[in-house]
């Protein structure tokens, strides 16, 4: 990781605000995908949410790289703002197995 660039500075946010706009990202009619949102240090965000968000083929066991970018590509056509970080994936959230996306907001 040497090589990689620094992180940008995240202006802080309202956590409701947050919530709200990462809610509906994650809603589908009045179903939610979204488990949990977490607030660091930082301003940045991890959101946490149900893996059945993402439509997988039978022969699927996990999203594909196009339906990771569909998600960032929606996220940033809502908040052209945001700085969404390259990791994503799966993580364990309680009991359950949930997948992650971390992002934060441009200092301006």
């Amino acid at each position: 990781m040497s090589d990689s660039k620094p992180l940008p500075t995240f202006a802080p946010q309202p956590p409701e605000r947050v919530f709200a706009f990462i809610h509906s990202i994650f809603a589908r009619g009045k179903e939610t995908y979204l488990r949990d949102l977490i607030a660091h240090d930082d301003g940045h965000f991890r959101a946490l949410f149900d893996p059945a968000y993402f439509i997988l083929g039978e022969e699927q066991s996990a999203p594909t790289k196009s339906q990771w970018n569909t998600l960032k590509k929606k996220l940033k056509h809502h908040e052209p703002r945001i700085f969404i970080f390259k990791e994503h994936g799966e993580t364990r959230c309680g009991e359950q197995v949930c997948c992650y996306l971390d992002f934060g907001y441009f200092a301006e």
